[in-house]
């Protein structure tokens, strides 16, 4: 009995500090237990509190975006703050986070700017020195911040939920989550300007320039265009041009990137034996069009791929001494660029030809330092090609996240197949070349709030295994956005060498006729190879067709393996 009434006791004292915590404050919570006589130590209760509520599962949800202590290391410190990973404040808050020096990070979100440092405890806000009672920590694996003290600098307001252990916030959605100016280039995140010279090689120049200004200010690299337009499996040449859906089957394949000093660009070679020094696991596209979700890809993740027709050397569309440009024509796109920031106000008036409105895009060239301001020129919102096709990557792992990786669409996502509706069901069949652990699938979301179901089946022995009731269900999600994705399995699955395995994969794509991605191979098509692979497509999970034989094609889904059965994480 004695012991009952010591748990009724912390029962009561974690709802309290929980409740208060979230609802008046640390400073109200300790005037209320002051108020009720108690003399309750922090220093004793609170790491009591923190331990029984990790112990059980807490999650935080924020805008629909819910983490767990199991998934994702999630905690709450003995200060009772709870304690998430930094990428959360840039998936879920709207927010720029990015490290300087290491052990310096920079929070942005609209015109507000938080500055933390490792184990201080005091924050800079908007230029102010403001005391916390938990810092940034670093446990080896992961940077953490202490999510209750930001909620009043930031837009978003959190509330707890004891019954299940959850902390649930939501960005006000009223708030200025951008501001009416950025640039890249004012934060360190921008590669230098390269040139291209007279080769058809600016797809090449404009993905490594993107993937470059993602991993700034963290990291500072420079990748070789040249292995980009000489080593992937297009069989084209450098001065046949090409698009940014090569860039990205290129990456996703692991093909590269490789350094630009290992293969030096302009002298028509790449040497054999170089292999990438990143692995690509998320690439996101953005709808056609949407200046607001272009703005928001630059500021959180970097610069952002785009297509436009670009014609320069026409003083009717450039502006030379402003360094504008604006087409409003209906000629395809020609050329790729790199979307560096943004200005609302740049006025209609630099244009040779008067767009409807001001604003523009702030992009980078591949034509040298003598093109536009070193290199730089601003690009209308109303121009009618610009924004396209965009690309950002907010993905890219270090090599050593899985040791092998399963495919047979080298030429990427060239195609979609469906059923004329929003499901399809699709398999790719492997044979495993190692002992090893099946670790993650990659595929792509061919639009917005795709949702997908991932099966295992091993071993595979026909049609018949691909069956949803005797399957493995290995994973299962929503994707807001479109893209590449890498979804790790909830749990690792063994297979000996030789084992023949599939992956089964259940997508939907509201408002898709064609929701699956493919390699889809067409008669003039000498590039696509469809003997590397033995993919099967469902309308309905029951009745399977070999779509190497009867579409042309090859289903876009991947399978990385892990030789000791570990899991990788993504990279801060």
């Amino acid at each position: 009995m004695r012991f009952q009434k010591r748990y009724i006791v912390l029962f009561v004292i974690v709802s309290l500090v929980t409740f208060f915590k979230f609802s008046i404050g640390l400073d109200d919570f300790i005037n209320v237990e002051q108020f009720r006589g108690a003399d309750i130590q922090n220093g004793v209760f609170y790491p009591m509190i923190a331990q029984s509520i990790n112990r059980n599962r807490l999650a935080v949800t924020l805008n629909g975006h819910t983490y767990t202590n199991e998934t994702d290391g999630i905690y709450m410190d003995e200060q009772l703050n709870i304690m998430v990973p930094v990428r959360v404040l840039r998936e879920s808050l709207h927010c720029s986070a990015h490290f300087y020096d290491k052990d310096k990070l920079v929070i942005l979100q609209g015109t507000r700017k938080i500055e933390m440092e490792l184990d201080s405890y005091q924050m800079v806000f908007n230029d102010t020195v403001v005391d916390i009672t938990s810092p940034m920590v670093n446990d080896g694996r992961d940077t953490y911040v202490p999510l209750q003290q930001l909620q009043d600098k930031l837009f978003f307001s959190m509330k707890w939920d004891s019954e299940n252990n959850e902390a649930i916030g939501v960005t006000f959605s009223n708030a200025e989550l951008l501001p009416g100016r950025f640039d890249l280039r004012e934060y360190g995140r921008v590669g230098e300007v390269r040139n291209q010279g007279n080769l058809g090689t600016c797809w090449a120049f404009a993905s490594l320039s993107a993937l470059s200004s993602a991993l700034l200010p963290e990291e500072d690299l420079i990748f070789s265009p040249d292995h980009m337009s000489l080593r992937n499996s297009f069989s084209s040449d450098q001065n046949t041009g090409g698009e940014y859906t090569m860039g990205v089957a290129y990456l996703t394949s692991w093909q590269g990137p490789v350094y630009e000093s290992d293969d030096p660009y302009g002298d028509g070679m790449s040497p054999n034996g170089l292999t990438a020094v990143k692995h690509i696991q998320e690439i996101q596209f953005i709808d056609a069009d949407d200046l607001q979700e272009i703005k928001e890809a630059v500021f959180i993740y970097g610069s952002v791929q785009t297509s436009i027709y670009m014609k320069a050397s026409n003083e009717f569309y450039y502006n030379k001494n402003n360094y504008s440009y604006y087409y409003n024509g209906d000629n395809p796109v020609n050329h790729d660029i790199v979307i560096v920031g943004w200005d609302d106000d740049y006025p209609a008036s630099n244009f040779p030809l008067k767009p409807a409105g001001d604003g523009a895009f702030i992009c980078q060239n591949s034509w040298g330092k003598t093109f536009g301001d070193g290199g730089f020129f601003y690009v209308s919102y109303y121009d009618t090609t610009i924004g396209k096709h965009c690309v950002c990557y907010t993905g890219i792992e270090e090599i050593n996240n899985y040791d092998s990786i399963y495919q047979s669409d080298l030429c990427g996502f060239s195609g979609q197949l469906g059923y004329n509706k929003s499901e399809i069901y699709a398999a790719n069949v492997f044979t495993s070349t190692h002992d090893e652990y099946l670790s993650a699938v990659g595929f792509y979301a061919t639009g917005k709030n795709t949702s997908y179901d991932i099966y295992i089946v091993t071993p595979f022995s026909d049609t018949e295994s691909l069956s949803e009731a005797t399957a493995m269900l290995a994973a299962q999600g929503r994707k807001d956005k479109a893209g590449y994705y890498t979804i790790k399995l909830n749990k690792t699955v063994q297979i000996k060498a030789g084992t023949k395995f599939a992956v089964l994969i259940k997508i939907n794509t509201p408002n898709s006729t064609r929701p699956l991605a493919v390699e889809y191979k067409s008669d003039n098509d000498n590039n696509i190879d469809l003997l590397d692979g033995e993919s099967y497509v469902s309308a309905n999970g029951v009745k399977w067709e070999h779509t190497e034989g009867e579409h042309n094609c090859n289903i876009c889904l991947k399978v990385y393996t892990s030789y000791r059965g570990r899991n990788s994480g993504w990279k801060n």
